[in-house]
């Protein structure tokens, strides 16, 4: 792990808030990532890194293929700076801009697959496009969702579609639809995949296991039945699944040609709640003490940055180095200022760097332009998070 002192020598000649990623912690979690799936290539998932430079970084490493967008504007600007030529966007898309920009550029649409899971998301792209549109590369999403009783639903709510009759009755419409190419499955078992299996008490860990573990024998089962009916009506290029969570229940599907992940690279707090893994924490962003109120207490400038989700404490970013500090309870991180606790803050004084980690993995790069590549005690270079160049894709 590197030291509080090396990311401070590091960054000396710069003013924080600042946020850097640790390369060799980055390089590392890459590496991890490609030995948990066995050979099955990772599509990168470009929400949890949010950096050009870092997802180009990736997609040169043995064991990652392709990108998965959280946009199909997002997905356009990647193809259109030659990032990759392979990009899935994992969520529907009501853009009609960004749709008509698809069906302009020959290049883009050889590049990208959008995600439809329902009649309603062919008659939006007809509406946007018109009818005639030149083709579409479409994936099926599947709901990967656990529901071991009726009226229990446990995991993300997306797709409509949950049963191989389903997915085989969407699949036939769309194979019937002019200006359309079903080309790939997609299941996200966010149950399994972002939900952490050793945070809590030890029941709480072993009623998590237990889901987890039956959920995937659930899905994978029903996953194969899907892929196989959907098959009967039109051959395949790609079934993807899992996230950075799953790697090893998602890669044991025989039928899953491919496994996303994005968060293990960047080793969010969150991703700190696993038995199977443990990534390196690699972004981290420095704020400097402005105040100290008592002698016990240090105050930092701003750091109020919030994870999307539930609210609760673990949405919180987390102080890291130096070690032993936390925040105040009645306060937390604040939009303005954050004052921290703990023997370390007694050691704390104006101008001093705290290093923080945040909750999710790709939410630091909206609340930073650009990321400081620091390997060991020196700043590789310097690179624009998608804000950096002026990109918010929402």
């Amino acid at each position: 792990m590197t030291s509080a002192t090396e990311y401070d020598l590091a960054t000396k000649d710069l003013d924080p808030p600042l946020a850097v990623v640790d390369l060799a912690a980055f390089d590392a979690n890459a590496g991890d990532l490609h030995r948990r799936a066995a050979g099955k290539p990772i599509r990168v998932v470009s929400k949890s890194v949010r950096c050009r430079a870092l997802l180009e970084r990736v997609l040169a490493m043995p064991g990652f293929e392709g990108l998965m967008c959280y946009s199909l504007a997002e997905a356009i600007w990647h193809v259109e700076q030659g990032t990759t030529d392979d990009v899935v966007v994992a969520y529907p898309t009501a853009d009609h801009e960004a749709l008509r920009r698809l069906a302009a550029s020959d290049r883009a649409r050889a590049s990208i697959t959008i995600m439809v899971d329902s009649a309603a998301h062919l008659d939006l792209v007809d509406a946007a496009l018109g009818h005639g549109h030149p083709e579409i590369r479409v994936c099926l999403e599947l709901d990967a969702s656990w529901r071991p009783l009726p009226g229990v639903h446990v995991g993300t709510r997306r797709s409509p579609i949950f049963t191989p009759k389903q997915a085989t009755a969407f699949a036939r419409q769309i194979v019937a639809r002019p200006g359309f190419r079903l080309v790939g499955v997609m299941a996200y078992e966010g149950q399994i995949a972002g939900l952490g299996d050793k945070a809590g008490a030890r029941l709480n860990q072993l009623v998590i296991g237990w889901m987890q573990r039956r959920s995937a024998a659930e899905l994978n089962r029903r996953r194969g039945e899907v892929v196989r009916a959907v098959e009967a009506v039109t051959p395949l290029e790609f079934v993807n699944g899992g996230g950075t969570g799953s790697i090893e229940s998602t890669g044991a599907d025989a039928v899953v040609t491919e496994i996303a992940a994005g968060s293990g690279l960047i080793g969010p707090t969150l991703f700190d709640g696993y038995t199977k893994f443990t990534p390196r924490p690699a972004a981290l962003f420095a704020l400097p003490v402005v105040r100290r109120p008592t002698r016990k207490i240090a105050t930092l400038y701003s750091g109020g940055y919030i994870a999307s989700g539930p609210t609760g404490p673990s949405r919180q970013p987390t102080p890291y180095l130096p070690t032993g500090l936390k925040f105040l309870g009645f306060e937390g991180a604040g939009e303005v200022q954050t004052p921290v606790t703990g023997r370390a803050a007694r050691t704390l004084s104006l101008g001093d760097r705290v290093w923080l980690r945040h909750a999710k993995a790709g939410e630091l790069a909206e609340r930073f332009t650009h990321y400081h590549l620091v390997m060991g005690d020196r700043v590789e270079r310097t690179v624009p998070t998608y804000r950096g160049e002026h990109q918010n894709f929402g």
